[in-house]
């Protein structure tokens, strides 16, 4: 048994003498390092401390989405050529494994991949080298170092390090899309995160939440452990010095704020809680006012990676249709254009659904076509035929006939071909619009009005005589079939 326990911490001190070898070069070695007359490749871009997957989430964990951009530093007078990146994760044993399942040029085993990028000019590159698994057993703040250098034919290695550390529980959002309606645009309305920590871990190092507003909502700057971006505010970071215990579920102590624009139909929160508390990009702009805080609240339907809430305002969205006559002699097909018109305040401009309008033609007539043009393609048929004669048209203005941009009086309209068949005192069609945001019924259906002439004689005659034709074959068909059928049953007996 010596011997091989003896093998063990050699193997051990030889990796533990490379990553400390790897440190120190790190910390020698330039960003970037140029051999004389070549290029210079830089690792700047590098994150240098990475939080792999929470410790809860052991072997189940996987991550792919760590990379190593290697760029090409600016004012080099020539490409690097030949660059291929060695990533070596064996400081990760014992809190992770690695496997083959990155993307790009990456190839590998074991605990050494290699990405190979051929020539870069003045730009970067920037693949995954591998896909990180987790372990059972690991605790959070578990950590281990990723060792990485890029080299070129003509450019000197560049070294540097990540740290991986393993991260504290999962914190789980309620599991539902909370609707909320009747939101007064201009008028703040209140948002209550809530989380639970159904793991058996403490958050020890506190708690974050970030807050998105979509849609033309937009957050109020107010508390003062909360940092903003956008200019009016459309993101939130807070943090809360609170270590959420294992089994415990909780809310924010007093609701954030957030305001609908002027004419705004429907918006959209989101909400993330994490235990690693580490400030994103862009949150420039701190809260002056009291600290939001965190209270206990009872357990509940907990179970989403993010917490959303569906925001819709008072204001409505009030469609028209737009009709026109069919005006021409039996047997003309002529065009017809009919639509909605968004009457307002509100507009669907943006992910909202956008509904429809239903089109049943006049009696005596013929839908022989909806053409639109889409990307320089013809179709036929941009609204659903009806299953049934005599029944509506459906026009889905989501759909690939509609994309063109609405007229600036919001009117989205198409033409409608349509054949006179024939005369029909009174015939008349309708077009009725539908839309979730609109709450005023009364003006949702038109009429499509007919002004049919007589066809011109001469067509009319080729009409009739056409008629008379099909009536004569008719009859003749039917005479021959009942030629047919005394024929096989013979003579009558006498």
């Amino acid at each position: 048994m010596l011997p091989r326990t003896r093998t063990r911490i050699t193997a051990r001190a030889a990796r533990t003498a490379m990553v400390l070898a790897a440190v120190a070069a790190s910390f020698l070695a330039p960003a970037g390092a140029v051999a004389a007359g070549g290029a210079t490749l830089s690792l700047k871009d590098v994150p240098r401390t990475v939080v792999v997957h929470p410790a809860d989430e052991g072997a189940e964990a996987s991550t792919s989405d760590f990379e190593v951009p290697v760029a090409v530093v600016p004012g080099d007078e020539e490409p690097a050529r030949n660059v291929t990146v060695v990533v070596d994760a064996s400081g990760l044993e014992g809190i992770a494994r690695v496997t083959g399942g990155g993307y790009g040029n990456c190839t590998g085993s074991g605990w050494v991949f290699t990405c190979a990028y051929g020539t870069l000019h003045h730009d970067g590159e920037s693949n995954a080298p591998f896909e990180i698994l987790g372990l059972d057993g690991v605790e959070p703040g578990d950590s281990g170092t990723v060792t990485y250098t890029a080299s070129a034919d003509n450019a000197a290695p560049v070294t540097g390090t990540t740290r991986m550390v393993v991260g504290g529980p999962t914190l789980d959002a309620p599991g539902e899309e909370l609707k909320v309606d009747g939101v007064e645009p201009g008028r703040p309305a209140p948002l209550t995160p809530a989380f639970a920590n159904r793991t058996r871990f403490t958050a020890e190092r506190g708690v974050a939440l970030r807050v998105t507003a979509e849609g033309g909502l937009t957050l109020k700057a107010r508390h003062s452990n909360c940092s903003y971006a956008g200019t009016p505010p459309t993101s939130a970071w807070c943090v809360f010095p609170t270590k959420a215990a294992p089994g415990a579920a909780y809310r924010t102590g007093s609701p954030l704020s957030y305001v609908a624009a002027e004419r705004q139909l429907s918006g959209t929160l989101v909400y993330h809680w994490s235990s690693a508390p580490e400030k994103p990009a862009g949150h420039t702009v701190r809260g002056r006012g009291a600290p939001l805080t965190l209270v206990r609240t009872a357990d509940g339907d907990f179970g989403g990676a993010d917490g959303t809430v569906a925001v819709e305002t008072t204001v409505q969205a009030d469609y028209r249709p737009v009709t026109g006559t069919v005006r021409g002699r039996v047997g003309d097909t002529v065009s017809v254009r009919l639509g909605v018109r968004d009457l307002g305040p509100g507009r669907l401009l943006g992910d909202e659904v956008k509904g429809r309008f239903e089109v049943v033609p006049p009696e005596g007539t013929t839908v022989t076509s909806v053409p639109y043009t889409f990307e320089d393609t013809d179709s036929a048929w941009g609204c659903a035929r009806p299953e049934r004669p005599g029944g509506a048209f459906l026009c889905e203005l989501g759909a690939t006939a509609f994309l063109a941009p609405q007229g600036a009086d919001g009117t989205r309209a198409i033409d409608f071909r349509i054949r006179i068949d024939r005369q029909v005192p009174g015939a008349r069609g309708t077009v009725r619009t539908f839309n979730p945001y609109d709450r005023t019924p009364g003006n949702d259906t038109a009429v499509i009005p007919v002004d049919a002439s007589p066809a011109p004689p001469r067509q009319a005659a080729s009409l009739t005589a056409w008629a008379a034709g099909a009536a004569g074959a008719a009859a003749a068909v039917a005479l021959a079939v009942v030629h047919r059928r005394r024929r096989r049953r013979g003579p009558a007996a006498s």
